[in-house]
C-alpha cells in the first residue's frame, strides 16, 4: 500500500471475528500511516461509535459460541443510522450475486471478497475510499 503522510489522522475501525484477519488488515493498514481501532464483533464497534472513524472495514458473516451476534448487514444498518457520513467496506467470502447486489443497494463504499487477495484488494479500497 502507498505510505500516506505519517501525521495522516485517517482513523479506520475493523471488524472481524477471525483475530489472524484483523491482524493482518490493522498491521497492513497501520504501517501505511493509519490509525486503527479492532473489533471482534459489530456491536463492540457500534457501541465505540463516540469516535467518529473515517472509515469501516466490517466482517458479514459472525460466529460466536452461544450467541447469535449481529451480522454485517444489520451493523451496516446501524451503522449507517447512526453515523450515516462514515463509509464502510464490507468483507465477506461470499460471491453470491444477490449478497452482492443487496450490498450494493444498501450503499457500501466497497465490497471485498475475503480471498488470496483479501490485502491487496482492501488496500487499493481504502485509498480510494478516503482520497475521495
Amino acid at each position: 500500500m502507498e505510505k500516506v503522510r505519517p501525521e495522516t489522522d485517517n482513523l479506520i475501525f475493523v471488524v472481524d471475528d477471525d483475530p489472524v484477519i484483523t491482524g493482518l488488515v490493522a498491521a497492513r493498514l497501520e504501517s501505511a500511516g493509519y490509525r486503527v481501532r479492532s473489533f471482534a464483533y459489530a456491536e463492540e464497534c457500534i457501541a465505540a461509535l463516540d469516535e467518529i472513524p473515517d472509515l469501516i472495514v466490517l466482517d458479514y458473516y459472525f460466529l460466536k459460541h452461544g450467541e447469535v451476534p449481529m451480522n454485517g448487514m444489520e451493523a451496516y444498518d446501524e451503522i449507517t443510522r447512526l453515523v450515516p457520513e462514515v463509509p464502510v467496506i464490507m468483507l465477506s467470502a461470499q460471491e453470491k450475486g444477490e449478497v452482492v447486489l443487496e450490498f450494493a443497494r444498501k450503499g457500501i463504499a466497497d465490497y471485498v471478497i475475503k480471498d488470496t487477495e483479501l490485502i491487496d484488494n482492501l488496500q487499493m479500497a481504502v485509498k480510494e475510499i478516503l482520497d475521495r
